[in-house]
């Protein structure tokens, strides 16, 4: 990509807020700017929406329901397939805007068009398959009808990790369940979203079905939307204390909620894994979107026969890793988002090494231009360090030891979260006791990346409630009906 592709594209994009089918100003005329986290430079300025704004999307996407939920299943399918159509010919284009917005390396970011657009493909085959049932009651006294309506307006907020699979997850099975939206994307990454929404209103998506808003003031806009009583879904993905939050805020008027939070995932090693699959399996778990992930392995727990081997490998891999901006060829690593997330992670490492853990490889931030941090191997982490308890969210691969599957089992469950898990074993039997016994909502065995469209994807405990993706996904979006007929 050349600087004069990426002028190109930042210039045929809207930079303003999407109310209605329109591209209009914030309320006074509010923008702010996006930044590109390798180079910390302005890349160019969005409109920056106020609660105002945020009650005008909202007004749309109600004026837009009834009409959107009568839109026949076909009809709504063949606007998401066209839509995904149009997705893989831009790919070129989403996947510098992301590179551009977040930092991720183009191969990444491409990967990211092709699981993202996935969603889009699946919820528009999902459309036309929303079924009911009808029969006779027990006493045969009437015949049961049950039916599957649209809850309804859906307020959307999404994270800056995954600028265009977030939206997409979100996006395409409600539009697929007849439910106008209002999303508000992340003010670190809003781009991707606005291209998405071009890209919608070519496919031939109606006005008012998606609203989007972006806004430095995420609370401030977001809190009157929740609170507004015609909003009947909020879907978040983010942090389990905002998730925590937002759902007091939903529960006034008794939303239904769908929460994607944090994570803390085990990697569980054990002695007789396949080490070449381990490692292969670790080094897309962990450095995927440069660790910043929800879904990234978190705690390394290897078994003591096996860690040493395990360690040299991995740190042999990263430290040759390539480090620079996600544009520039043969690049692994990208920066991570800004500033702060670089001090967190060298934060994480220096509590690690304070309680006796070893630095393989990295360890520290780099100087210079833009937020960047040395891919990283520590070792010999100790129970209680903060980089076991906490995620990560940067290229930081933390190895503790077990001697048993019973320890094993009890150092992985040991968090308040359970969003997913990863097991390397070649026995199958153990297999399916991890299967049953580690508490989280996904588990990879043998594999380092579980995430699927046809997936259900979502966690347990404090990891957040409900289903994106697979079968589940579209039921996030359906209220079921009982309508009994007595039979004369």
């Amino acid at each position: 990509m050349t600087h004069d592709d990426e002028t190109r594209l930042l210039a045929s994009l809207q930079r303003g807020l999407f109310i209605g089918g329109e591209w209009v100003d914030a309320e006074g005329g509010a923008t702010f700017p996006v930044t590109d986290p390798a180079t910390g430079r302005t890349l160019i300025e969005i409109a920056d929406a106020t609660p105002a704004d945020g009650i005008r999307a909202l007004d749309a996407a109600v004026a837009a329901q009834e009409e959107w939920a009568a839109t026949p299943p076909r009809t709504r399918s063949d606007i998401l397939r066209r839509a995904f159509d149009l997705v893989q010919e831009r790919t070129e284009d989403l996947a510098l805007l992301m590179t551009l917005e977040m930092g991720k390396p183009l191969a990444e970011a491409r990967g990211e068009v092709a699981y993202g657009g996935e969603f889009l493909r699946w919820f528009s085959e999902e459309a036309v398959r929303i079924s009911g049932r009808y029969g006779l009651n027990p006493e045969g006294t009437g015949r049961m009808v049950v039916t599957q309506r649209p809850v309804g307006p859906s307020f959307f907020i999404t994270p800056w990790n995954f600028p265009l699979a977030m939206a997409t997850r979100k996006i395409a099975p409600a539009l697929a369940a007849g439910c106008t939206v209002v999303v508000k994307p992340a003010a670190l990454t809003p781009l991707t979203t606005v291209l998405f929404v071009q890209i919608l209103q070519e496919a031939g998506l109606p006005a008012g079905v998606v609203n989007v808003v972006n806004s430095t003031s995420s609370s401030a806009v977001a809190a009157p939307i929740i609170a507004d009583p015609r909003l009947r879904k909020l879907s978040f993905t983010g942090s389990t204390p905002v998730g925590k939050k937002l759902i007091e805020q939903a529960a006034e008027g008794v939303l239904r909620v769908s929460m994607e939070l944090g994570g803390n995932a085990p990697f569980v090693v054990f002695e007789d894994a396949d080490l070449d699959k381990a490692v292969d399996g670790a080094m897309l778990a962990k450095f995927r979107n440069i660790g910043q992930a929800c879904t990234a392995a978190n705690r390394f727990i290897v078994h003591a026969a096996v860690a040493e081997e395990f360690a040299d490998r991995l740190t042999e891999r990263v430290a040759s890793m390539t480090v620079g901006r996600g544009t520039e060829e043969g690049v692994q690593i990208g920066p991570l988002i800004d500033d702060t997330a670089v001090a967190k992670t060298g934060e994480l490492v220096a509590d690690a090494v304070s309680r006796g853990a070893t630095v393989r490889t990295g360890g520290s931030a780099i100087a210079g231009e833009g937020s960047f941090f040395e891919p990283t191997v520590v070792t010999e982490v100790a129970a209680g360090s903060d980089i076991l308890r906490e995620e990560i969210f940067g290229p930081v691969l933390a190895i503790a030891t077990f001697e048993d599957e019973d320890e094993a089992v009890r150092l992985a469950n040991d968090t308040e979260y359970g969003l997913v898990s990863y097991v390397f074993t070649r026995d199958l039997a153990r297999g399916h006791r991890m299967i049953d016994r580690l508490e989280t909502g996904m588990m990879g065995l043998n594999v380092g990346v579980v995430s699927n469209a046809a997936a259900p994807f979502g966690g347990v405990k404090q990891s957040g409630v409900g289903r994106e993706g697979g079968l589940e996904g579209i039921h996030e979006y359906l209220a079921t009906k009982y309508t009994l007929i007595p039979v004369d």
